[in-house]
């Protein structure tokens, strides 16, 4: 059996005294199997092997020259990792391998997790068309796309999809159409908003004798108002969401009826040619697949006439203009999550309402592997293939 040798220092004189504590019971003592120096109460450790560089030999930390990836795995949460280059430090939150979270504890570029693709279309709520008299058509709600390399409104770009964050909240926002309006310039929708994505509403159509009201950001332009000894311009559409509204007719001449409220993919009509009474047509919207099905969205509103011609709401919920020429035709609305312009108002032998503009939508695509099954605001859920599509006629959220 091995035995315990207590050796003394050839030059020393001090004595060196082993005291027992104050217990009752038996205490075994076993010393490493090795050769070393044990560690006083006041020694600072620099003479221990293996505690230098303690952190990278911890079995719950890690020092790297790089930050850790999603597909690091750790063996629990609590782990922390240490970019000894740049300082970042992260602490692992959630462990799942191949989609591990690392929270940065610093004040450092951000946490580190796994994130999916979320396509979207975003159309804002239409314009209402011009009351009182020949007015002009509602423009169409701005429209933004991000699937299948689709455009957006203008002849825009597809936008770039979102890369959404697993238990992240988004917030869904669908604009109102404009209200219909008795005898005064048409409402503009109001906007619609994907997280940090925003359409703007269509612009709202002028009544007789006025331009399209040049205030304002709007997604397509409104039609200009039918007046007498000029011309009356509609208003401007945003880039990447809408076109311009048509020009308004001068009725001293015989054209002057409203022009056509724009939509994403033309600019509105102006207002028929001499000894023409019928409103300026509504300019086209825009065919998406994001469904599943090819939809037209976004199409302008008809201006207001003044002969038993309708003009026409531009394809994609653009409402008609009306043609009668007194006693008053109240402009037709744009076709509800659509988008729509409302038509303009006709005739001038009485006052008329101009039709209210459609209310928008937003459309949500993703992998059905990914979807969470986590909304509110009721959106309407079905699959295409192997992705899940969220049809959004109300505000609401999406939990990632």
């Amino acid at each position: 059996m091995s035995k315990v040798k207590i050796t003394g220092h050839a030059s020393g004189t001090g004595i060196l005294t082993v005291t027992a504590p104050n217990t009752s019971t038996n205490r075994t003592i076993t010393l490493p199997d090795a050769t070393g120096t044990l560690l006083n109460s006041d020694g600072d450790g620099s003479s221990l092997t293996g505690v230098a560089g303690a952190f990278s030999t911890l079995t719950d930390t890690t020092v790297s020259a790089s930050d850790p990836t999603v597909s690091t795995n750790p063996s629990a949460t609590g782990h922390l990792w240490i970019n000894k280059t740049d300082g970042e430090t992260y602490i692992a939150t959630d462990v799942s391998a191949g989609a591990n979270v690392w929270t940065n504890v610093g004040g450092g570029s951000g946490d580190i997790r796994t994130t999916y693709t979320i396509d979207s279309l975003v159309v804002a709520g239409g314009g209402s068309g011009g009351g009182y008299a020949r007015g002009g058509g509602g423009g169409a709600g701005g429209y933004r796309n991000t699937y299948n390399s689709e455009t957006s409104g203008r002849n825009g770009s597809s936008e770039t999809a979102l890369a959404a964050i697993p238990t992240s909240v988004y917030t869904v926002t669908v604009g109102a159409g404009g209200a219909a309006i008795y005898y005064d310039y048409g409402n503009p929708g109001s906007n619609s908003v994907f997280n940090t994505v925003t359409s703007y509403g269509g612009g709202g159509g002028a009544m007789q004798g006025g331009r399209a009201r040049p205030e304002g950001t709007y997604g397509s332009g409104a039609g200009g108002g039918g007046t007498g000894g000029a011309t009356l311009a509609g208003s401007t559409g945003n880039a990447g969401q809408g076109f311009d509204g048509g020009v308004g007719g001068n009725y001293d001449a015989g054209t002057g009826m409203g022009g056509g409220g724009a939509g994403a993919s033309a600019n509105g009509y102006a207002a028929g040619g001499s000894g023409d009474g019928t409103g300026g047509d509504g300019g086209a919207g825009l065919a998406s697949s994001i469904t599943g099905a090819s939809v037209t969205r976004a199409g302008g509103g008809g201006g207001g006439g003044s002969n038993a011609n309708q003009s026409v709401g531009g394809a994609g919920g653009g409402g008609a203009g009306h043609g009668s020429d007194g006693p008053h035709g109240n402009g037709l609305p744009g076709t509800a999550n659509t988008g729509g312009g409302g038509g303009g108002t006709s005739g001038s032998a009485s006052y008329g309402t101009g039709g209210a503009g459609g209310s928008g939508v937003v459309i949500l695509r993703m992998a059905t592997a990914n979807y969470s099954g986590t909304t509110s605001g009721s959106p309407t859920v079905s699959t295409d293939g192997s992705d899940t599509i969220l049809v959004y006629n109300a505000s609401g959220t999406y939990t990632a």
